[in-house]
């Protein structure tokens, strides 16, 4: 367990249109890009990186997302289903902070604790896609496509500020083990959204 890359962004605009109306500006930190050096963790999240929506993002609870990249090849196939086309996605491309490499949604549970480098980070609930998602991945079901596949990734709470490099190994400390994220997934999958699918 790694972590394969550490993304950051600072707060653009994305443009959306619906219904044939004129385009409008959203503001979003979601065009993340691997960072090279070391990154400082701070107790809201990265240094260096935004968020323009703290209602869905940032904040003590949802200070870091992290991503697995095993993920990737399950939205390089929806792509090219849907587009019609090979487009290639980088890490950082799922709007995570870290790009993770073998830990799935199955095997963390809210709670356990993440070490890396100098820090120390609580796993803290899934990530639930907004129409930004749609946007940025080309097609208008994306969102649905995450949720029903649980291929979500997660949210963490940082427990000690540190530094963190991309490389860095991730060492999982169990909590309570009440709840995996993909539990929870299946909880938002099967729960009274299910009419959503």
């Amino acid at each position: 367990m790694k972590i394969l890359s550490i993304n950051v962004a600072t707060i653009g605009n994305l443009f959306v249109t619906e219904d044939g109306e004129a385009p409008r500006r959203v503001p979003t930190a979601f065009d993340k890009k691997p960072v090279a050096a070391s990154v400082r963790v701070t107790r809201l999240g990265l240094l260096g990186d935004e968020q323009a929506d703290l209602a869905a993002n940032g904040g003590i609870n949802k200070a870091v997302y992290a991503y697995p990249f095993e993920h990737y090849a399950f939205w390089s196939a929806q792509r090219l289903a849907v587009l019609k086309r090979d487009v290639p996605l980088s890490p950082g491309a799922m709007g995570e902070n870290l790009t993770i490499s073998g830990l799935l949604e199955d095997e963390v549970w809210v709670g356990d604790q993440l070490h890396i480098g100098g820090a120390i980070f609580q796993v803290t609930e899934p990530r639930v896609p907004c129409f930004k998602f749609n946007v940025r991945m080309g097609f208008s079901h994306a969102s649905k496509a995450m949720l029903q596949s649980g291929a979500t990734g997660f949210f963490l709470r940082v427990l000690k500020e540190g530094n963190i490099s991309a490389g860095d190994a991730i060492t999982l400390i169990a909590g309570s083990r009440q709840q995996t994220i993909q539990a929870i997934n299946e909880q938002y999958r099967n729960g009274p959204q299910q009419d959503l699918f």
